[in-house]
Protein backbone atom coordinates (compact mmCIF):
# COMPACT_ATOMS: atom_id res chain seq x y z
CA UNK A 1 0.00 0.00 0.00
CA UNK A 2 3.02 2.16 0.09
CA UNK A 3 6.24 2.44 -1.71
CA UNK A 4 9.75 0.70 -0.96
CA UNK A 5 13.33 1.90 -0.90
CA UNK A 6 15.22 0.50 -3.99
CA UNK A 7 18.09 0.31 -2.00
CA UNK A 8 10.09 -34.87 20.26
CA UNK A 9 6.24 -34.12 19.89
CA UNK A 10 4.78 -31.94 23.08
CA UNK A 11 0.83 -32.00 23.94
CA UNK A 12 -0.79 -28.69 23.78
CA UNK A 13 -1.48 -28.78 27.96
CA UNK A 14 2.79 -29.35 28.07
CA UNK A 15 3.10 -26.15 25.59
CA UNK A 16 0.66 -24.26 27.80
CA UNK A 17 2.59 -24.69 30.89
CA UNK A 18 5.90 -23.99 29.18
CA UNK A 19 5.05 -20.69 28.33
CA UNK A 20 3.66 -20.29 31.53
CA UNK A 21 6.89 -21.47 32.75
CA UNK A 22 8.94 -19.04 30.99
CA UNK A 23 6.78 -16.15 31.89
CA UNK A 24 7.63 -16.67 35.46
CA UNK A 25 10.76 -17.05 34.46
CA UNK A 26 10.59 -13.21 33.08
CA UNK A 27 9.09 -11.87 35.69
CA UNK A 28 11.63 -13.36 38.68
CA UNK A 29 14.71 -11.86 35.92
CA UNK A 30 15.80 -15.32 34.56
CA UNK A 31 15.02 -14.86 30.95
CA UNK A 32 18.83 -13.11 29.76
CA UNK A 33 18.31 -13.97 25.48
CA UNK A 34 19.00 -11.02 24.31
CA UNK A 35 19.76 -9.49 20.73
CA UNK A 36 23.64 -9.16 20.40
CA UNK A 37 24.58 -5.52 18.97
CA UNK A 38 23.85 -4.89 14.87
CA UNK A 39 26.82 -2.76 14.68
CA UNK A 40 29.47 -1.30 16.94
CA UNK A 41 28.58 0.96 19.80
CA UNK A 42 25.30 -0.50 19.71
CA UNK A 43 23.76 0.19 23.57
CA UNK A 44 24.13 -2.39 26.17
CA UNK A 45 21.42 -5.25 26.53
CA UNK A 46 18.89 -4.25 29.37
CA UNK A 47 18.01 -6.48 32.36
CA UNK A 48 15.48 -9.05 31.49
CA UNK A 49 11.82 -8.10 31.87
CA UNK A 50 9.80 -7.92 34.96
CA UNK A 51 6.24 -8.31 36.02
CA UNK A 52 5.96 -4.73 34.55
CA UNK A 53 6.20 -5.39 31.56
CA UNK A 54 4.07 -6.49 28.87
CA UNK A 55 4.48 -9.65 28.02
CA UNK A 56 4.67 -10.69 31.57
CA UNK A 57 1.55 -8.69 32.57
CA UNK A 58 -0.47 -10.41 29.78
CA UNK A 59 1.21 -14.15 29.26
CA UNK A 60 -0.22 -16.26 25.94
CA UNK A 61 -2.94 -14.31 23.88
CA UNK A 62 -5.53 -15.84 22.61
CA UNK A 63 -8.58 -14.68 20.43
CA UNK A 64 -12.03 -14.57 22.43
CA UNK A 65 -14.81 -13.07 20.36
CA UNK A 66 -13.60 -10.53 18.51
CA UNK A 67 -10.86 -9.32 20.99
CA UNK A 68 -7.62 -10.42 21.71
CA UNK A 69 -7.64 -11.19 24.64
CA UNK A 70 -4.72 -12.22 27.82
CA UNK A 71 -3.69 -15.25 29.51
CA UNK A 72 -7.01 -14.26 31.93
CA UNK A 73 -9.45 -13.94 29.09
CA UNK A 74 -9.54 -10.20 29.41
CA UNK A 75 -9.57 -8.14 26.50
CA UNK A 76 -6.37 -6.39 25.64
CA UNK A 77 -5.21 -3.94 22.93
CA UNK A 78 -1.18 -4.32 21.98
CA UNK A 79 0.16 -0.98 20.68
CA UNK A 80 3.54 -0.38 18.81
CA UNK A 81 5.75 -0.13 15.80
CA UNK A 82 6.85 -1.93 12.62
CA UNK A 83 10.46 -2.21 11.28
CA UNK A 84 10.81 -1.13 7.48
CA UNK A 85 11.86 -4.33 5.28
CA UNK A 86 15.19 -5.71 7.28
CA UNK A 87 17.25 -6.02 4.46
CA UNK A 88 17.08 -2.20 4.01
CA UNK A 89 17.33 -1.08 7.97
CA UNK A 90 18.78 -3.57 10.30
CA UNK A 91 20.49 -0.73 11.56
CA UNK A 92 17.84 0.90 12.69
CA UNK A 93 17.00 -2.15 15.14
CA UNK A 94 19.18 -2.42 17.68
CA UNK A 95 20.13 -2.90 21.44
CA UNK A 96 19.94 0.84 22.05
CA UNK A 97 16.72 1.54 19.56
CA UNK A 98 14.79 -1.25 21.34
CA UNK A 99 15.04 -0.06 24.81
CA UNK A 100 13.91 3.35 23.64
CA UNK A 101 11.17 1.61 21.97
CA UNK A 102 10.48 -0.73 25.13
CA UNK A 103 11.44 2.09 27.82
CA UNK A 104 10.84 5.41 26.62
CA UNK A 105 8.08 4.91 23.70
CA UNK A 106 6.45 2.24 26.13
CA UNK A 107 5.48 -0.16 23.42
CA UNK A 108 3.85 -3.28 24.07
CA UNK A 109 4.55 -5.02 20.67
CA UNK A 110 7.45 -5.07 17.93
CA UNK A 111 6.11 -5.94 14.21
CA UNK A 112 9.45 -7.88 12.27
CA UNK A 113 9.11 -7.00 8.51
CA UNK A 114 11.07 -9.77 6.86
CA UNK A 115 10.21 -8.92 3.26
CA UNK A 116 10.55 -12.22 0.56
CA UNK A 117 10.84 -10.20 -2.43
CA UNK A 118 12.56 -6.76 -2.97
CA UNK A 119 16.06 -8.27 -1.99
CA UNK A 120 14.53 -10.03 0.86
CA UNK A 121 14.39 -13.19 2.02
CA UNK A 122 14.25 -15.28 -1.05
CA UNK A 123 17.42 -14.07 -1.75
CA UNK A 124 18.97 -15.51 1.37
CA UNK A 125 16.34 -17.96 3.31
CA UNK A 126 18.60 -18.66 6.41
CA UNK A 127 20.17 -15.51 6.58
CA UNK A 128 17.03 -13.59 7.26
CA UNK A 129 15.21 -16.31 8.88
CA UNK A 130 17.95 -15.66 11.54
CA UNK A 131 18.05 -11.89 11.43
CA UNK A 132 14.34 -12.20 12.14
CA UNK A 133 14.68 -14.36 14.93
CA UNK A 134 17.10 -12.06 16.42
CA UNK A 135 15.13 -9.11 16.64
CA UNK A 136 12.25 -11.46 17.83
CA UNK A 137 14.39 -12.33 20.70
CA UNK A 138 15.17 -9.08 21.39
CA UNK A 139 12.03 -7.54 21.82
CA UNK A 140 11.30 -10.90 24.03
CA UNK A 141 13.76 -9.54 26.18
CA UNK A 142 12.79 -6.32 26.92
CA UNK A 143 9.22 -7.60 27.97
CA UNK A 144 7.27 -6.68 24.00
CA UNK A 145 5.39 -9.21 21.64
CA UNK A 146 6.64 -9.70 18.80
CA UNK A 147 4.81 -9.82 15.34
CA UNK A 148 6.17 -12.41 12.82
CA UNK A 149 5.68 -10.78 9.26
CA UNK A 150 5.64 -12.19 6.10
CA UNK A 151 5.67 -9.10 4.09
CA UNK A 152 4.66 -10.48 0.85
CA UNK A 153 3.66 -7.20 -1.56
CA UNK A 154 4.56 -7.79 -5.01
CA UNK A 155 3.73 -10.56 -6.04
CA UNK A 156 0.15 -9.67 -4.62
CA UNK A 157 -0.95 -13.59 -4.34
CA UNK A 158 0.36 -14.99 -1.79
CA UNK A 159 0.53 -18.19 -3.24
CA UNK A 160 2.81 -17.38 -5.14
CA UNK A 161 4.81 -17.80 -2.19
CA UNK A 162 3.59 -20.62 -0.53
CA UNK A 163 6.39 -23.23 -0.46
CA UNK A 164 8.73 -20.41 0.87
CA UNK A 165 5.86 -19.31 3.46
CA UNK A 166 6.00 -23.33 4.27
CA UNK A 167 9.87 -23.40 5.02
CA UNK A 168 9.73 -19.94 6.75
CA UNK A 169 6.83 -20.54 9.28
CA UNK A 170 7.69 -23.71 9.77
CA UNK A 171 11.37 -22.62 11.25
CA UNK A 172 9.35 -20.31 12.69
CA UNK A 173 6.93 -21.96 14.69
CA UNK A 174 9.78 -24.61 15.97
CA UNK A 175 11.19 -22.12 17.48
CA UNK A 176 8.51 -20.42 18.89
CA UNK A 177 6.23 -23.07 19.90
CA UNK A 178 7.20 -22.88 23.70
CA UNK A 179 7.00 -19.21 23.83
CA UNK A 180 3.61 -16.69 24.97
CA UNK A 181 5.23 -13.91 22.63
CA UNK A 182 4.77 -14.47 19.12
CA UNK A 183 1.70 -13.53 16.49
CA UNK A 184 2.40 -14.80 13.44
CA UNK A 185 1.10 -12.52 10.37
CA UNK A 186 0.67 -14.90 7.29
CA UNK A 187 0.99 -12.49 4.18
CA UNK A 188 1.42 -9.12 4.35
CA UNK A 189 -0.65 -6.92 1.79
CA UNK A 190 -2.49 -9.44 -0.54
CA UNK A 191 -3.42 -7.53 -3.82
CA UNK A 192 -4.76 -8.09 -7.20
CA UNK A 193 -6.12 -11.70 -6.08
CA UNK A 194 -9.90 -12.93 -5.02
CA UNK A 195 -10.60 -13.08 -1.25
CA UNK A 196 -11.08 -17.00 -1.96
CA UNK A 197 -7.47 -17.34 -3.02
CA UNK A 198 -6.48 -15.68 -0.22
CA UNK A 199 -8.67 -18.17 2.02
CA UNK A 200 -6.91 -20.81 0.66
CA UNK A 201 -3.20 -19.73 1.49
CA UNK A 202 -4.69 -19.36 4.97
CA UNK A 203 -5.80 -22.48 5.20
CA UNK A 204 -2.69 -24.23 3.66
CA UNK A 205 -0.12 -21.89 5.75
CA UNK A 206 -2.03 -22.20 9.28
CA UNK A 207 -2.04 -26.10 10.14
CA UNK A 208 1.85 -25.57 9.19
CA UNK A 209 2.25 -23.40 12.11
CA UNK A 210 -0.34 -25.32 14.17
CA UNK A 211 1.85 -28.48 13.79
CA UNK A 212 4.41 -26.77 16.06
CA UNK A 213 2.29 -24.33 17.50
CA UNK A 214 -1.05 -24.99 18.31
CA UNK A 215 -1.78 -21.87 20.71
CA UNK A 216 -0.63 -18.73 19.25
CA UNK A 217 -2.56 -16.23 17.24
CA UNK A 218 -2.83 -16.37 13.46
CA UNK A 219 -3.00 -13.12 11.58
CA UNK A 220 -4.84 -13.28 8.08
CA UNK A 221 -4.12 -10.35 5.20
CA UNK A 222 -7.19 -9.57 3.61
CA UNK A 223 -7.68 -8.49 -0.18
CA UNK A 224 -6.55 -4.94 -1.40
CA UNK A 225 -3.74 -4.23 0.61
CA UNK A 226 -5.52 -5.46 3.86
CA UNK A 227 -8.27 -3.12 3.36
CA UNK A 228 -10.77 -5.52 3.78
CA UNK A 229 -10.95 -5.33 -0.27
CA UNK A 230 -12.27 -1.64 -0.45
CA UNK A 231 -9.56 -0.62 -2.51
CA UNK A 232 -10.64 -2.63 -4.80
CA UNK A 233 -13.86 -2.10 -4.89
CA UNK A 234 -15.14 -4.71 -2.29
CA UNK A 235 -15.55 -4.66 1.20
CA UNK A 236 -16.09 -7.02 4.77
CA UNK A 237 -18.85 -8.67 3.91
CA UNK A 238 -16.50 -11.18 1.61
CA UNK A 239 -14.55 -12.30 4.68
CA UNK A 240 -18.05 -11.74 6.77
CA UNK A 241 -19.67 -14.49 4.55
CA UNK A 242 -16.69 -16.96 4.00
CA UNK A 243 -14.67 -16.90 7.20
CA UNK A 244 -10.92 -18.68 7.18
CA UNK A 245 -11.45 -21.99 8.16
CA UNK A 246 -9.25 -21.85 11.51
CA UNK A 247 -9.52 -20.69 15.00
CA UNK A 248 -7.43 -18.07 17.15
CA UNK A 249 -7.31 -15.96 14.02
CA UNK A 250 -7.49 -12.67 13.59
CA UNK A 251 -7.78 -10.68 9.83
CA UNK A 252 -5.29 -7.77 9.66
CA UNK A 253 -6.30 -4.19 8.01
CA UNK A 254 -4.26 -1.02 7.32
CA UNK A 255 -4.42 2.25 6.26
CA UNK A 256 -2.72 5.38 5.60
CA UNK A 257 -4.57 8.74 7.20
CA UNK A 258 -4.10 11.14 4.27
CA UNK A 259 -5.36 8.43 1.22
CA UNK A 260 -7.83 6.72 3.13
CA UNK A 261 -10.83 8.22 4.42
CA UNK A 262 -14.24 8.10 5.06
CA UNK A 263 -15.33 4.78 3.54
CA UNK A 264 -12.28 2.97 5.10
CA UNK A 265 -12.72 4.03 8.66
CA UNK A 266 -16.34 2.92 8.16
CA UNK A 267 -15.38 -0.33 6.90
CA UNK A 268 -12.86 -1.00 10.07
CA UNK A 269 -15.63 0.29 12.26
CA UNK A 270 -17.84 -2.72 10.79
CA UNK A 271 -15.90 -5.39 10.43
CA UNK A 272 -14.29 -5.01 13.86
CA UNK A 273 -18.25 -5.42 14.93
CA UNK A 274 -18.06 -9.25 12.85
CA UNK A 275 -14.35 -9.95 13.09
CA UNK A 276 -11.42 -9.80 15.05
CA UNK A 277 -9.53 -7.58 13.82
CA UNK A 278 -5.62 -6.60 14.20
CA UNK A 279 -4.22 -3.04 12.61
CA UNK A 280 -0.65 -4.17 11.65
CA UNK A 281 0.16 -1.22 9.56
CA UNK A 282 -0.87 1.94 9.38
CA UNK A 283 0.41 5.71 8.80
CA UNK A 284 -0.44 9.05 9.54
CA UNK A 285 0.38 10.08 5.76
CA UNK A 286 -0.71 9.10 2.42
CA UNK A 287 -0.98 5.56 1.00
CA UNK A 288 3.15 5.60 -0.01
CA UNK A 289 4.38 6.42 3.45
CA UNK A 290 5.01 10.16 2.66
CA UNK A 291 3.77 13.43 2.46
CA UNK A 292 1.76 15.42 4.67
CA UNK A 293 0.50 13.81 7.95
CA UNK A 294 -3.16 13.95 8.75
CA UNK A 295 -3.27 13.96 12.50
CA UNK A 296 -6.53 14.50 12.30
CA UNK A 297 -8.06 12.22 10.39
CA UNK A 298 -5.58 9.56 12.07
CA UNK A 299 -6.88 10.27 15.41
CA UNK A 300 -9.90 9.35 14.65
CA UNK A 301 -8.81 6.08 13.39
CA UNK A 302 -7.12 5.80 16.82
CA UNK A 303 -9.68 7.05 18.78
CA UNK A 304 -12.50 3.96 17.25
CA UNK A 305 -9.42 1.55 17.97
CA UNK A 306 -9.17 2.65 21.22
CA UNK A 307 -12.82 2.03 21.94
CA UNK A 308 -13.03 -0.95 20.05
CA UNK A 309 -9.63 -2.16 22.01
CA UNK A 310 -8.30 -2.78 18.26
CA UNK A 311 -4.13 -3.39 18.44
CA UNK A 312 -2.03 -2.02 16.03
CA UNK A 313 1.37 -0.83 14.89
CA UNK A 314 2.86 2.06 13.28
CA UNK A 315 4.73 2.29 10.23
CA UNK A 316 7.83 2.30 10.52
CA UNK A 317 10.44 2.32 13.11
CA UNK A 318 13.67 3.37 10.40
CA UNK A 319 14.93 6.93 9.52
CA UNK A 320 14.11 6.18 5.62
CA UNK A 321 14.04 9.49 4.36
CA UNK A 322 9.74 9.89 3.54
CA UNK A 323 7.89 11.26 6.41
CA UNK A 324 6.21 7.99 7.49
CA UNK A 325 9.54 6.90 9.21
CA UNK A 326 9.66 8.16 12.74
CA UNK A 327 13.55 9.46 12.95
CA UNK A 328 14.96 12.33 11.78
CA UNK A 329 17.51 10.31 8.61
CA UNK A 330 20.83 9.68 9.72
CA UNK A 331 19.54 8.66 13.11
CA UNK A 332 20.69 5.02 12.37
CA UNK A 333 24.18 5.83 12.71
CA UNK A 334 24.00 6.77 15.64
CA UNK A 335 23.79 6.38 19.38
CA UNK A 336 20.96 8.76 20.47
CA UNK A 337 17.29 6.86 19.97
CA UNK A 338 15.50 8.03 23.37
CA UNK A 339 13.06 11.52 23.44
CA UNK A 340 11.98 13.78 20.54
CA UNK A 341 14.86 15.26 19.40
CA UNK A 342 15.80 12.43 17.26
CA UNK A 343 11.99 11.99 15.75
CA UNK A 344 10.95 13.55 12.71
CA UNK A 345 6.99 15.00 13.70
CA UNK A 346 4.66 11.56 13.07
CA UNK A 347 7.40 10.14 15.06
CA UNK A 348 7.09 12.23 17.81
CA UNK A 349 2.90 11.98 17.36
CA UNK A 350 3.13 8.26 17.19
CA UNK A 351 5.30 7.74 20.36
CA UNK A 352 3.16 10.06 21.98
CA UNK A 353 0.01 7.97 21.37
CA UNK A 354 1.92 4.68 22.24
CA UNK A 355 3.08 6.36 25.65
CA UNK A 356 -0.76 6.91 26.45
Amino acid sequence: MHQRPTPPTVTTGRRRMARKALLAASALGVVTALMAPVRAGAAPAPAAPTAATPLAANGQLSVCGRQLCNASGQAVALNGMSTHGTQWYAQCVTGGSLDALAQDWRSDVLRVSTYVQEGGYETDPAGFTARAQKFIDAAHARGMYAVIDWHMLTPGDPNANLARAKTFFTAMAKKYKNHPGVLYEIANEPSGVSWSAIKSYAEQIIPVIRAEDPDAVVLVGTRAWSSFGVSEGSNESEVVNNPVNASNIMYTFHFYAASHREEYLKTLDRASDRLPVFVTEFGTQNYAGEGANDFTMSQRYLDLMKRKKISWTNWNYSDDHRSGAVFKTGTCNGSTWAGTGVLKEAGVWIRDRIRQ
